[in-house]
């Protein structure tokens, strides 16, 4: 099975990150999503995504059309995948500037890896189990250098990650 794992779109899916969810199996949104196009946006093989709920995504920051939309995505979520499971929340609970891993991985000790977003910052931590995944910012906000994703792949032997990070459109 294969993933796409983005986070921090902030209102605004990168055409290119979007292009790349339409080869992946199931798409995985980590939060501070920021209104329901993004979400739209997302059309992987199999329809399926999965989403929780920022920092930037109270009740009240999204548009008031869209409430029951928002209202429906959990804070955490866990994905069965092939091999084991992926924990996802935003991270912002665990530590404001920057999550702390230890605590993640003591909230999902169960999972075979966890991603968060919320520092806008890639990251793959795979020093340990549970792996600590953080894709960075997909959309325009703070890219650290242009949108990224990572590219899950799950079988029920392996997993493997890829990067991806895309130049800032100008």
């Amino acid at each position: 099975m294969i993933v796409a794992i983005l986070s921090d779109t902030h209102h605004y899916l990168d055409p290119r990150i979007a292009e790349l969810v339409t080869s992946c199996d199931i798409a995985i949104h980590a939060g501070d999503i920021c209104g329901a196009k993004v979400l739209q946006a997302l059309h992987p093989k199999s329809g399926k995504w999965v989403a929780v709920r920022g920092n930037n995504d109270a009740l009240q920051l999204w548009a008031k059309e869209e409430s029951a939309i928002i209202a429906n995505i959990p804070e955490v979520a866990h994905v069965d995948l092939p091999g084991g499971i992926l924990a996802v929340e935003h991270g912002h609970k665990h530590g404001t500037q920057q999550p702390c891993h230890a605590s993640l991985r003591k909230a999902h000790h169960q999972a075979r890896a966890i991603v968060y977003g919320h520092t806008h910052k890639m990251l793959c931590d795979e020093t340990q189990l549970p792996w600590i995944l953080n894709p960075g910012a997909a959309g325009r906000t703070r890219t650290r250098g242009g949108p990224s994703c990572l590219v899950l792949t799950a079988t029920p032997e392996k997993w493997s990650v890829q990067s991806y990070r895309f130049n800032d459109i100008a």
